[in-house]
């Protein structure tokens, strides 16, 4: 038969456990007989990551032919194309259901919006098996971080649906209400593994340390057991918050992924999988026993299946809410509850101190895990292709609602845009403290604020939410600074009480300068404070005239620049960011009075973008106290160095009267 794998991320080399056993999956398909091919992509797409990409390739002794898509890859019998040059990436991977004629597309949950799941769909012949990797990931059920119902009926459109593990299936049989079995689709690869554990090696070692993974059990154990060497692994949910907490801890060395699981088990003593989410089932872990490193685990989800009965498995107080925005990374911002560290830290204890029961339970998982391996195979998931090809196709393409003509999409834009203010613009409290409202830079949503609680004590911190992201996601983007401005000042004049202060990074500086105008236009009460971060004064767009709008790929690189999240990040949000910098590009300055508020005006040491000078001329603007401060970093110097930004921050908003010291 002829099976093509849709791959939403990179299939060779693969460092994230879903990605090495999709490959290896394919591999197996190939071994016996099968006609195998993949469609696979870079993280950014372009010619320098093309370039990087062929020098990864040429490094590991692979080569591989240059077409006007990206690279073909000829892999253990699987024909490979990973997607380089082309931004396109749904319309490559189209062109290839086209020219290949499959008998099966294979679709997972590493497609969350199931972009390249619709296209699968839309084929008049291929039947569509989707396999479930991570219930985070399905748009149904209590783990799902973003449910849908729209998304939940094309899933049903599936010819099949195959779980990780027998708790992933029966999760998608009672939530999702589809008919979904578990075979074993985690394949290990073919050679016995070499035994690797060892009491004498050196980490304590925790793989993709960020929230759902658990860091904070991590970071918590680190801290009470200061004599221990910890490593973490960062890989796809590592954001800038999780390394500053890593970086915390003088115990704690940072190692880079790999994906030759060796590298990282032959430095572990311990392996730690302190997930708090419904993990599927966590290959690393069977990956760790079968080279005899213990492993000490949440009892959660399909991890207990995968420990295969060895000791370790230890409660945990489970993720089970999300917050209306995605981080960096464009990954769910999960709230986590507080856990009880101790059991962690007593099996650690134990385990690192007593040679005699880490070599027991050392040989035990070995053991448990070998057996395992030997009964795997990609056999029982053969049948199941074989079963949907001789059934007639279930699926079929989701038709397209009838476009709206452009009086309807103006009316449906206004409505959108009249929406409750306490529902959209405002992610944080209007009253009660002193509100300190924040006004975010191109793209960006609020989940940048989410470290600055904890140290701006005695202000309630707002962050502003622009339409087109997060909560507001289907609400057409803003364009124009006039238009934005005459929309949120009456709102703030309304819903916000005084006390309060603005602060404004880059094109946020911008806006927070111009609704501070406005709110002294109609009378209402000013902020006390106007904290301009990273931005040149308004006045250098005195008579400007705004250069014509840059291409996506030259918009992309120019922000990619400035420091803030990857160039693919970016293409991702780029109808918002589209929107921002259009808003900002084509913002022209008219002169006004001085305000008479405390201004401060921050900006990097490092940023090219925005030199001091042009800090300095904030002072123009300012018809009260006045001044800069340059901190250490680039243009996102406040996420570089933030220790002391929001230090600064609490000192200044003191010094305005704001708040009170803490």
């Amino acid at each position: 038969m002829r099976v093509l794998l849709a791959q939403n991320s990179l299939y060779y080399p693969s460092h994230g456990g879903g990605d090495k056993s999709n490959r290896l999956l394919m591999e197996a398909l190939a071994a016996r007989g099968h006609d195998a091919r993949v469609v696979a992509r870079v993280e950014q797409f372009g010619r320098e990551a093309h370039e990087k990409y062929l020098d990864d390739l040429r490094s590991r002794g692979v080569s591989g032919t240059v077409t006007t898509e990206g690279v073909h890859l000829r892999l253990l019998g699987v024909d490979v194309l990973t997607v380089t040059l082309n931004s396109q990436f749904r319309a490559a991977f189209a062109e290839q259901v086209t020219a290949f004629g499959p008998d099966v597309i294979i679709t997972s949950t590493d497609d969350p919006a199931q972009l390249l799941f619709e296209i699968a769909l839309r084929s008049p012949r291929a039947r569509v098996v989707h396999l479930v990797r991570a219930t985070i990931a399905v748009p149904f059920g209590p783990d799902s971080s973003s449910p849908s119902v729209a998304r939940t009926g094309m899933l049903r459109q599936a010819d099949a649906v195959v779980g990780v593990s027998e708790y992933v299936a029966r999760y998608v049989r009672e939530h999702g209400k589809m008919d979904a079995v578990h075979v074993p689709i985690s394949l290990m690869d073919r050679e016995e593994p070499a035994m690797l554990g060892n009491p004498g090696n050196r980490f304590v070692t925790l793989v993709n340390p960020c929230a759902v993974k658990g860091i904070s059990i991590f970071a918590s154990l680190a801290a009470r057991m200061p004599e221990v060497a910890f490593a973490a692994v960062p890989t796809w949910g590592t954001n800038a918050l999780d390394y500053a907490e890593l970086r915390r801890h003088a115990n704690i060395t940072i190692i880079p992924p790999s994906d030759k699981i060796d590298d990282i088990l032959r430095q572990t003593r311990v392996l730690l999988v302190p997930s708090l989410w419904a993990e599927a089932r966590s290959r690393i872990v069977v990956e760790a026993m079968a080279r005899g490193v213990p492993v000490i685990a949440s009892d959660i989800g399909g991890i207990p299946e995968a420990k295969l009965g060895v000791e370790y498995l230890i409660s945990v107080n489970p993720i089970s809410t999300y917050e209306p925005a995605v981080d960096e990374h464009m990954v769910p911002v999960a709230k986590v509850p507080p856990q009880n560290i101790a059991p962690w830290q007593e099996a650690l204890e134990r385990l690192i101190r007593d040679e005699t029961h880490y070599r027991h339970v050392s040989l035990q998982s070995r053991e448990a895990a070998l057996g395992y391996i030997a009964s795997l195979s990609v056999e029982p998931f053969e049948r199941i292709l074989a079963r949907v090809i001789a059934a007639p196709k279930r699926g079929a393409a989701t038709p397209k609602p009838p476009a709206l003509s452009p009086e309807r999409q103006r009316l449906l834009a206004l409505r959108l845009r009249q929406k409750s203010a306490e529902s959209g613009w405002f992610a944080g409290p209007t009253k009660g403290k002193p509100v300190l409202l924040c006004f975010p830079h191109a793209g960006a949503g609020t989940v940048h604020y989410r470290g600055w609680r904890e140290a701006l004590s005695g202000i309630a911190l707002c962050p502003i939410r622009l339409p087109g992201r997060e909560t507001r996601i289907k609400e057409p983007p803003i364009d124009d600074m006039g238009t934005l401005v005459k929309m949120l000042a009456p709102e703030i004049e309304q819903h916000v009480q005084a006390p309060f202060a603005f602060f404004g990074h880059s094109m946020g500086a911008g806006i927070a300068f111009e609704i501070a105008r406005e709110l002294r236009r109609r009378g209402a009460a000013m902020p006390a404070a106007l904290f301009v971060s990273a931005a040149r004064a308004p006045q250098w767009r005195l008579g400007y005239q705004p250069p014509p709008e840059p291409e996506d790929a030259e918009l992309v690189e120019q922000l990619a620049r400035l420091g803030a999240i990857s160039q693919e990040v970016l293409r991702l949000a780029l109808p918002v960011l589209r929107a921002d910098t259009r808003l900002y590009r084509n913002y022209v300055y008219q002169p006004e009075n001085p305000l008479p508020v405390f201004l401060r005006a921050y900006g990097g040491e490092q940023d090219d973008s925005v030199p001091r000078q042009d800090i300095e001329a904030w002072r123009e603007q300012a018809d009260g106290a006045f001044r800069i401060r340059i901190f250490r970093g680039g243009h996102f110097y406040l996420q570089e160095n933030p220790a002391a930004f929001l230090s600064a921050l609490h000192a200044d908003l003191d010094q305005a009267g704001v708040v009170g010291p803490r």
